[in-house]
């Protein structure tokens, strides 16, 4: 079990601050677990408590580049609930949990309501974005049995599970704010 701290910054050490994990609320994963951003994990191989880091991520090493297919236009009645649209829930700008027809959850950002379509993007937020991390390890110690077996078993709540939400997790495992539906570090 890795936990650590980090700023989340857009492009490089000098770009704004999109997250933060606190020593107050650090971030806690598995390593090796695949929860993390392939990169990310490996640019952490090796460091010790204490230790700082800085890692620059490009776009491709992160989320990708933006993928216009992921930006659709939806029925309006597939929005309907008890036969009534939801207009406080789907206004521009509102992200929304979805779920494609084949059961898996994601996160949608309502980009436009129009009279009989909503536009939507379900691209990741930080897609098409370089990423820089700023943090500092805080603990390395082997996973106890219990969290081995909450991981294996899907239910971790490290970054990349996407179980994570702007109030962290359920059980408090994942401890730091994810203001853009799951930490940049893997959600």
């Amino acid at each position: 079990m890795v936990t650590l701290t980090y700023d989340l910054r857009i492009d490089d050490e000098n770009g704004e601050v999109i997250e933060q994990a606190t020593e107050a609320q650090p971030l806690q994963f598995l390593y090796g677990a695949g929860a993390m951003l392939p990169k990310f994990e490996s640019h952490l191989a090796g460091l010790q408590e204490g230790q700082p880091f800085t890692i620059r991520l490009n776009k491709n090493d992160a989320y990708g580049d933006v993928n216009d297919d992921a930006i659709v236009e939806l029925p309006k009645q597939v929005f309907l609930v008890d036969g009534n649209f939801d207009t406080e829930l789907v206004q521009e700008g509102n992200m929304i949990p979805m779920m494609s027809s084949n059961g898996q959850r994601l996160n949608g950002l309502v980009l436009e309501v129009a009279d009989d379509v909503v536009k939507m993007d379900f691209n990741h937020p930080l897609a098409g974005e370089d990423l820089f991390f700023a943090g500092k390890v805080l603990g390395v110690r082997e996973a106890s049995d219990e969290e081995l077996d909450q991981y294996l078993s899907g239910g971790g709540c490290g970054c990349g599970s996407g179980g994570c939400g702007s109030d962290g997790c359920e059980d408090g495992s994942c401890g730091t704010e994810h203001s853009h539906g799951g930490c940049g570090c893997g959600c």
